[in-house]
Protein backbone atom coordinates (compact mmCIF):
# COMPACT_ATOMS: atom_id res chain seq x y z
CA UNK A 1 0.00 0.00 0.00
CA UNK A 2 1.05 3.16 -0.93
CA UNK A 3 0.76 5.86 1.46
CA UNK A 4 -1.56 8.22 -0.19
CA UNK A 5 -1.11 11.14 2.94
CA UNK A 6 1.76 13.05 4.02
CA UNK A 7 3.81 11.20 6.77
CA UNK A 8 3.38 13.37 10.25
CA UNK A 9 0.22 14.71 8.33
CA UNK A 10 -2.35 13.68 11.40
CA UNK A 11 0.50 13.61 14.21
CA UNK A 12 -1.49 13.91 17.38
CA UNK A 13 -4.92 13.72 16.45
CA UNK A 14 -7.13 11.25 16.85
CA UNK A 15 -9.39 9.36 14.08
CA UNK A 16 -12.17 7.12 14.93
CA UNK A 17 -13.25 4.58 12.11
CA UNK A 18 -16.43 2.78 12.29
CA UNK A 19 -16.58 -0.91 10.76
CA UNK A 20 -12.51 -0.85 10.57
CA UNK A 21 -12.11 -4.36 11.61
CA UNK A 22 -11.85 -5.53 7.82
CA UNK A 23 -12.02 -3.96 4.02
CA UNK A 24 -12.41 -0.23 3.52
CA UNK A 25 -12.73 0.61 7.26
CA UNK A 26 -8.90 -1.41 7.78
CA UNK A 27 -7.32 0.12 4.95
CA UNK A 28 -8.16 3.75 6.05
CA UNK A 29 -7.28 3.36 9.39
CA UNK A 30 -4.31 1.84 8.15
CA UNK A 31 -3.32 4.81 6.05
CA UNK A 32 -4.70 7.61 8.98
CA UNK A 33 -2.23 5.72 11.55
CA UNK A 34 0.81 5.51 8.57
CA UNK A 35 0.15 9.57 8.66
CA UNK A 36 0.48 9.74 12.61
CA UNK A 37 -2.81 9.10 13.39
CA UNK A 38 -3.85 7.88 16.55
CA UNK A 39 -6.71 5.05 15.75
CA UNK A 40 -9.89 4.06 17.32
CA UNK A 41 -11.00 0.76 15.08
CA UNK A 42 -14.52 0.18 15.64
CA UNK A 43 -15.75 -3.44 15.18
CA UNK A 44 -19.37 -5.80 16.06
CA UNK A 45 -18.03 -8.76 16.11
CA UNK A 46 -14.59 -9.03 14.71
CA UNK A 47 -12.45 -8.67 17.50
CA UNK A 48 -9.88 -11.05 16.63
CA UNK A 49 -9.55 -9.36 13.71
CA UNK A 50 -9.50 -5.79 15.32
CA UNK A 51 -6.89 -6.68 17.73
CA UNK A 52 -4.52 -8.00 15.10
CA UNK A 53 -4.76 -4.94 12.80
CA UNK A 54 -4.12 -3.15 16.08
CA UNK A 55 -0.96 -4.91 16.74
CA UNK A 56 0.27 -3.99 13.40
CA UNK A 57 -0.60 0.19 13.55
CA UNK A 58 1.06 0.17 17.05
CA UNK A 59 3.77 -0.85 14.99
CA UNK A 60 4.02 2.63 13.07
CA UNK A 61 4.07 4.27 16.71
CA UNK A 62 0.93 5.68 17.41
CA UNK A 63 -1.44 4.85 20.11
CA UNK A 64 -4.56 2.24 18.87
CA UNK A 65 -7.83 2.01 20.71
CA UNK A 66 -10.24 -0.84 19.45
CA UNK A 67 -13.61 -0.56 20.74
CA UNK A 68 -16.74 -2.93 20.27
CA UNK A 69 -19.62 -1.92 19.56
CA UNK A 70 -23.24 -2.44 17.73
CA UNK A 71 -23.90 0.78 16.40
CA UNK A 72 -27.93 0.58 16.26
CA UNK A 73 -27.30 0.34 20.22
CA UNK A 74 -27.35 3.98 22.28
CA UNK A 75 -25.98 2.43 24.91
CA UNK A 76 -23.26 0.35 23.09
CA UNK A 77 -22.63 3.83 20.97
CA UNK A 78 -22.39 5.72 24.60
CA UNK A 79 -20.20 3.56 26.12
CA UNK A 80 -17.85 3.35 22.84
CA UNK A 81 -17.48 7.43 23.18
CA UNK A 82 -16.89 7.48 26.53
CA UNK A 83 -14.04 4.72 25.98
CA UNK A 84 -12.62 7.21 23.54
CA UNK A 85 -12.84 10.02 26.05
CA UNK A 86 -10.73 8.40 28.44
CA UNK A 87 -8.09 7.66 26.02
CA UNK A 88 -7.82 10.83 24.22
CA UNK A 89 -9.60 13.11 25.52
CA UNK A 90 -10.78 14.21 22.03
CA UNK A 91 -11.67 13.31 18.61
CA UNK A 92 -10.10 15.09 15.40
CA UNK A 93 -11.58 12.69 13.00
CA UNK A 94 -14.45 10.70 12.48
CA UNK A 95 -14.99 8.07 9.82
CA UNK A 96 -18.81 6.92 9.09
CA UNK A 97 -17.89 4.25 7.22
CA UNK A 98 -19.79 0.74 8.64
CA UNK A 99 -23.10 0.12 6.72
CA UNK A 100 -25.08 -2.83 5.58
CA UNK A 101 -28.51 -4.43 4.96
CA UNK A 102 -27.15 -7.21 2.17
CA UNK A 103 -27.11 -9.59 5.38
CA UNK A 104 -30.10 -12.41 5.44
CA UNK A 105 -32.24 -13.23 8.26
CA UNK A 106 -31.93 -9.18 9.53
CA UNK A 107 -35.09 -7.36 10.43
CA UNK A 108 -37.48 -5.65 8.09
CA UNK A 109 -36.31 -1.91 8.95
CA UNK A 110 -32.42 -3.45 9.62
CA UNK A 111 -31.22 -1.62 6.84
CA UNK A 112 -32.52 2.54 7.35
CA UNK A 113 -31.70 1.40 11.26
CA UNK A 114 -28.36 0.91 10.51
CA UNK A 115 -27.80 3.41 7.85
CA UNK A 116 -29.23 6.16 8.55
CA UNK A 117 -30.35 5.91 12.08
CA UNK A 118 -27.30 4.99 14.00
CA UNK A 119 -25.22 7.26 11.68
CA UNK A 120 -26.64 10.04 13.61
CA UNK A 121 -26.63 8.25 16.78
CA UNK A 122 -22.58 8.07 16.06
CA UNK A 123 -22.54 12.10 15.09
CA UNK A 124 -24.88 12.90 17.78
CA UNK A 125 -22.37 11.04 20.04
CA UNK A 126 -19.31 12.19 18.34
CA UNK A 127 -19.59 15.63 18.42
CA UNK A 128 -18.98 16.78 22.07
CA UNK A 129 -16.04 15.20 21.39
CA UNK A 130 -15.29 17.10 18.11
CA UNK A 131 -13.44 20.21 18.19
CA UNK A 132 -13.50 23.38 15.93
CA UNK A 133 -11.03 21.97 13.07
CA UNK A 134 -12.45 18.46 13.63
CA UNK A 135 -13.95 16.54 10.67
CA UNK A 136 -16.42 13.84 9.94
CA UNK A 137 -16.48 11.97 6.86
CA UNK A 138 -19.67 9.82 5.53
CA UNK A 139 -19.11 6.94 3.02
CA UNK A 140 -21.15 6.12 0.54
CA UNK A 141 -22.19 4.53 -3.25
CA UNK A 142 -22.85 6.44 -6.61
CA UNK A 143 -25.65 3.72 -6.16
CA UNK A 144 -26.96 5.58 -2.74
CA UNK A 145 -26.09 8.81 -3.46
CA UNK A 146 -27.32 8.89 -6.66
CA UNK A 147 -30.89 6.63 -5.68
CA UNK A 148 -33.02 9.27 -6.66
CA UNK A 149 -32.24 10.11 -10.18
CA UNK A 150 -30.58 6.61 -11.34
CA UNK A 151 -32.19 3.11 -10.66
CA UNK A 152 -29.82 0.61 -9.13
CA UNK A 153 -30.10 -3.36 -8.94
CA UNK A 154 -33.27 -4.20 -7.18
CA UNK A 155 -31.28 -6.74 -4.99
CA UNK A 156 -29.55 -3.53 -3.12
CA UNK A 157 -32.26 -1.22 -3.76
CA UNK A 158 -33.12 -1.20 -0.07
CA UNK A 159 -29.75 -0.64 0.97
CA UNK A 160 -29.09 2.10 -1.45
CA UNK A 161 -32.47 4.28 -0.15
CA UNK A 162 -31.09 3.28 3.24
CA UNK A 163 -27.78 5.14 3.00
CA UNK A 164 -29.29 7.96 1.22
CA UNK A 165 -31.81 8.56 3.88
CA UNK A 166 -28.62 8.32 6.09
CA UNK A 167 -26.61 10.76 4.04
CA UNK A 168 -29.52 13.58 4.03
CA UNK A 169 -30.14 13.23 7.66
CA UNK A 170 -26.74 13.77 8.17
CA UNK A 171 -26.16 16.84 5.91
CA UNK A 172 -29.55 18.24 7.63
CA UNK A 173 -26.34 18.78 10.47
CA UNK A 174 -24.61 20.44 8.19
CA UNK A 175 -25.22 23.98 9.74
CA UNK A 176 -24.87 22.83 13.09
CA UNK A 177 -21.78 21.66 12.57
CA UNK A 178 -20.27 24.27 10.87
CA UNK A 179 -21.33 26.92 13.73
CA UNK A 180 -19.25 24.43 15.75
CA UNK A 181 -16.26 24.76 13.34
CA UNK A 182 -16.81 21.14 12.63
CA UNK A 183 -16.19 19.94 8.61
CA UNK A 184 -18.43 17.12 6.86
CA UNK A 185 -17.96 15.52 3.87
CA UNK A 186 -19.18 12.90 1.47
CA UNK A 187 -17.06 10.64 -0.45
CA UNK A 188 -19.21 8.69 -2.69
CA UNK A 189 -17.36 5.46 -4.74
CA UNK A 190 -18.31 3.21 -7.46
CA UNK A 191 -18.98 -0.26 -6.49
CA UNK A 192 -15.32 -1.38 -5.00
CA UNK A 193 -14.05 -5.05 -6.22
CA UNK A 194 -13.55 -7.21 -3.11
CA UNK A 195 -16.24 -5.93 -0.71
CA UNK A 196 -18.74 -7.82 0.96
CA UNK A 197 -21.05 -5.71 -0.51
CA UNK A 198 -20.10 -6.30 -3.92
CA UNK A 199 -19.85 -10.32 -3.02
CA UNK A 200 -23.44 -10.61 -2.03
CA UNK A 201 -24.58 -8.80 -5.28
CA UNK A 202 -22.80 -10.51 -7.20
CA UNK A 203 -23.99 -13.99 -5.74
CA UNK A 204 -27.68 -12.45 -5.90
CA UNK A 205 -27.10 -10.84 -9.81
CA UNK A 206 -24.32 -12.95 -11.65
CA UNK A 207 -22.40 -10.71 -13.93
CA UNK A 208 -22.99 -7.52 -11.85
CA UNK A 209 -19.91 -6.71 -11.00
CA UNK A 210 -18.48 -7.38 -14.68
CA UNK A 211 -21.22 -4.92 -16.21
CA UNK A 212 -20.37 -2.17 -14.35
CA UNK A 213 -16.77 -2.57 -14.76
CA UNK A 214 -17.34 -2.51 -18.40
CA UNK A 215 -19.73 0.47 -17.94
CA UNK A 216 -17.53 2.53 -16.07
CA UNK A 217 -13.90 1.51 -17.30
CA UNK A 218 -12.46 0.51 -14.18
CA UNK A 219 -13.85 -0.07 -10.61
CA UNK A 220 -11.33 1.07 -7.77
CA UNK A 221 -10.54 -1.65 -5.03
CA UNK A 222 -10.43 -1.59 -1.23
CA UNK A 223 -7.30 -0.29 -1.17
CA UNK A 224 -7.59 2.14 -3.54
CA UNK A 225 -10.74 3.50 -2.33
CA UNK A 226 -9.48 3.94 1.40
CA UNK A 227 -7.04 6.11 0.13
CA UNK A 228 -9.79 8.29 -1.15
CA UNK A 229 -11.80 7.87 1.82
CA UNK A 230 -8.12 8.57 3.85
CA UNK A 231 -7.67 11.80 1.98
CA UNK A 232 -10.82 13.15 2.40
CA UNK A 233 -9.66 13.56 6.12
CA UNK A 234 -7.72 15.83 5.34
CA UNK A 235 -8.15 17.62 2.05
CA UNK A 236 -10.09 21.06 2.09
CA UNK A 237 -13.83 19.97 1.97
CA UNK A 238 -15.70 20.81 -1.65
CA UNK A 239 -18.44 23.58 -1.73
CA UNK A 240 -21.05 20.96 -2.06
CA UNK A 241 -18.89 19.18 0.60
CA UNK A 242 -19.06 16.04 -1.76
CA UNK A 243 -16.30 14.33 -3.17
CA UNK A 244 -17.23 11.65 -6.22
CA UNK A 245 -14.60 8.63 -6.68
CA UNK A 246 -14.14 7.14 -10.48
CA UNK A 247 -16.52 7.50 -13.15
CA UNK A 248 -20.39 9.13 -12.73
CA UNK A 249 -21.33 9.39 -16.19
CA UNK A 250 -24.00 6.59 -16.21
CA UNK A 251 -25.41 8.50 -13.28
CA UNK A 252 -28.02 11.13 -13.30
CA UNK A 253 -24.77 13.44 -12.16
Amino acid sequence: MSHPLPSGSLAGKTALVTGSSRGIGADTARYLAQAGANVVINFRNKAPRAEKLAAELRELGVDVLTVGADLTDAASVAEMFRAVQERFGALDVLVLNASGGMEGGMAADYALTLNRDAQVRVLEAATPLLPAGGRVVFVTSHQAHFIETTPTMPEYEPVARSKRAGEDALRERIPALTEAGIEFVVVSGDMIEGTITATLLERSNPGAIEARRESAGKLYNVSEFAAEVALAAVEPVPADHTRLIGDVSSFGA
